[in-house]
């Protein structure tokens, strides 16, 4: 297990802080400052687990869906999709909790057609306005065979979206896609016909699960 990059900063930070509570600690014997410096350090063990990146190998068969994310799925439905495609999509939703791991991960191998990041609110998750309210990254992947349109929303927690696609660069499938930080969901949009192989509620890890075929 290795340590997500977006994650070096934040640790870095709260390392920090806990040496100085360490060392007034220790200076003054302060029940108060020993308190706050279990709970900043409890703070520290759940914000390694956050950034944690498990490793793992991934199968890139053709004509399979996968995981963007590990998570829940929480939604899956018929709905138009009106950012780029402008048609109905089978949105198939993924919800990450605060416990999960965070990285997003391409479904599927292709070119990069568009991406758009846009500013937005912070509602839960879950909440249906989410997909088009919350601040959100848009990503659209092609290939021969399928075009795929992958949103990460920010959720009540989380404030930071990482989208490292490129228009016209070429991806495999389980590639990084990005990250979000503290608590999110992923989005996919994909062809009416498309085979969905889950269902709500479903435990799924990013780019093991698979999704839908094509």
């Amino acid at each position: 297990m290795k340590l997500h990059k977006e994650g070096y900063q934040t640790l870095i930070n709260e390392l920090i802080i806990i040496f100085v509570l360490a060392y007034f600690t220790y200076s003054n014997s302060s029940v108060l400052l020993e308190i706050i410096f279990l709970f900043m350090l409890f703070i520290f063990i759940i914000t390694l687990n956050f950034f944690r990146i498990p490793k793992r190998s991934f199968e890139r068969k053709e004509g399979i869906i996968y995981a963007p994310c590990d998570g829940k799925v929480v939604v899956i439905e018929e709905t138009k999709e009106k950012e780029y495609f402008n048609d109905n999509r089978i949105q198939v939703s993924v919800f990450m909790s605060p416990l999960n791991v965070h990285n997003n991960l391409y479904p599927i191998s292709g070119d990069i057609m568009y991406t758009k990041y846009h500013p937005g609110k912070f509602l839960f998750a879950w909440n249906p306005k989410a997909s088009t309210d919350n601040e959100r990254s848009t990503v659209v992947i092609k290939n021969n065979d399928i075009s795929i349109l992958c949103r990460q929303i920010a959720g009540a927690l989380a404030r930071r979206i990482v989208t490292y696609s490129k228009i016209k660069e070429t991806y495999n499938c389980s590639d990084e896609l990005g990250f979000i930080k503290f608590g999110s969901r992923v989005d996919l949009f994909l062809p009416i016909g498309t085979k969905i192989n889950t269902k709500i509620g479903s435990k799924v890890i990013g780019g093991q699960s698979i999704l839908a075929t094509y």
